[in-house]
């Protein structure tokens, strides 16, 4: 859905009234109307210092509409005019969009012009029509060692990175966003739900430093701001993902941090309009909001989309209704875990519990499919073993267990990966590995090739051909 409409003071000049503020509580704003506009149309109050922007969600009777504020609603009060924009919440789309960090409403956090194409967009369009759209077409290679190998991601499919805090979502997030654009020279539109403004600024200097900047779009709705905004950022973060597919046939990255802030953005609202809370407290409408999110990122004929999105796990318990409604959509799920990370193991990615539906000899071919269930089944068998070996030692355990231990211990070390984004931090200089790389080391290390290397030269490394040589 598409609407092309003037800026400015000539599109506020066309706003209608059509009511007044009967109350404000919070960011929830009633409006006595003198007549009722339908749900999700975008309404605009004013004072003599400011606009405010208010979305409407409910109707309380005949005459009133409950709306939430987009903005601190301090200078709001009884009997302020409001006006009827026409349309629901909208942004200016142009191909100037790249480069550029916006808010909800497409307006410019980076202190530079505002987007001044005539073209808007409505955050609210429906999803691609079935037949438009089509499926993954292979495997997204990241150059992360542990992802490409075991759970490796789609092309234009979904990707979760599952994880309790402080286990380093972001930053494997920022390496992916960091990888793709330089291996595969696309476009990436960045998604800050409820972002920490620390967060949101150091990543911004970071993609500039980085020089891939002009090829991306940010999209902030901060921590600090109305559950409003943190529930439609994500939206309008879609919304500039879908144009740089659809006008520009670009190949898109989506990324998302966090989608459990977009369920927690729709939970607060849902308790503003007063709905009953439904299981472990979350919205009855979780499913549905969920769903309206995940639904329209797709794939078409005209570019491709794919997403990859930081989902916050609550409690580390992958059985919270929020992370169970997220996982139903995704292609592959990459979880990390505090065992990994306890262990030093970095990423800490859990190559057991993480999966993706490519893990199949018809899509990876036959030897990637090989070595990836043999590399599973020797950290499957050391993780059985770990118990036995705490308690009675590792001289035990028969000849062959005790090869697969050995040959296991290196396997999770040489799993690990130096980042580009943290190389500041930590002094290690990051590397990108491609995937013939990683297999053909895997096949060493399965073969016992790298039987007589310590462990400790397998850890926080690149290929190891390149090492050893």
């Amino acid at each position: 859905m598409e609407n092309t409409r003037p800026n400015g003071e000539k599109r506020r000049a066309m706003l209608d009234p059509i009511g007044t503020i009967a109350e404000v509580n919070g960011p929830v704003v009633d409006v006595a109307c003198t007549r009722l506009p339908p749900l999700h149309r975008a309404l605009q109050a004013t004072t003599d210092k400011k606009r405010y922007t208010l979305e409407v969600y409910r109707y309380l009777d005949r005459n009133c509409v409950r709306a939430i504020a987009l903005q601190d609603t301090a200078g709001l009060r009884r009997g302020n005019p409001v006006f009827d924009s026409g349309a629901p919440l909208s942004v200016p789309v142009s191909p100037r969009c790249l480069g550029r960090l916006l808010d909800v409403l497409g307006d410019p956090l980076d202190g530079e012009s505002a987007l001044d194409g005539e073209e808007r967009r409505s955050i609210l369009s429906a999803p691609t029509p079935l037949h438009e759209t089509t499926g993954a077409t292979g495997i997204l290679e990241t150059g992360i060692k542990v992802i490409d190998l075991l759970c490796p991601f789609a092309r234009g499919g979904k990707t979760g990175l599952f994880a309790g805090a402080g286990l380093g979502k972001t930053v494997l997030l920022t390496e992916f966003m960091h990888a793709v654009i330089m291996l595969h020279q696309g476009v990436s539109v960045f998604a800050g739900i409820g972002e920490r403004i620390r967060e949101g600024h150091e990543l911004w200097h970071e993609m500039r430093k980085a020089g891939v900047m002009p090829q991306t779009v940010m999209v902030f709705g901060q921590m600090d701001e109305s559950p409003g905004i943190r529930f439609r950022v994500g939206l309008t973060a879609l919304t500039y993902a879908e144009y740089l597919r659809d006008t520009l046939g670009k190949e898109v990255l989506f990324l998302v941090d966090n989608v459990f802030r977009f369920v927690q953005a729709g939970s607060e609202i849902s308790g503003l309009l007063g709905r009953m809370s439904a299981t472990v407290g979350y919205q009855p409408t979780l499913l549905t909001e969920v769903a309206a999110l995940q639904d329209r990122i797709a794939s078409t004929t005209k570019g491709t989309i794919t997403s990859v999105q930081a989902v916050y796990v609550p409690a580390d318990d992958m059985t919270d209704p929020a992370v169970a409604a997220i996982l139903s959509h995704l292609d592959t799920t990459v979880i990390l875990t505090r065992a990994q990370a306890a262990k030093g193991l970095y990423p800490a990615i859990d190559p057991l519990r993480s999966s993706s539906r490519l893990m199949d000899p018809h899509i990876l071919g036959e030897r990637h499919y090989r070595v990836a269930q043999a590399v599973r089944h020797h950290l499957a068998r050391y993780r059985e073993l770990e118990d036995i070996i705490a308690m009675l030692g590792i001289e035990e355990l028969s000849e062959t267990d005790r090869r697969i231990v050995m040959r296991a211990r290196k396997l999770e070390r040489y799993l690990t990966q130096p980042f580009h984004v943290t190389a500041e931090l930590t002094g290690i200089k990051g590397v990108t590995v491609p995937l013939e790389h990683t297999l053909r080391d895997c096949e060493s290390f399965l073969a016992g090739d790298f039987d007589g290397i310590a462990e400790d030269r397998c850890y926080m490394r690149g290929a190891m051909t390149d090492e050893l040589t």
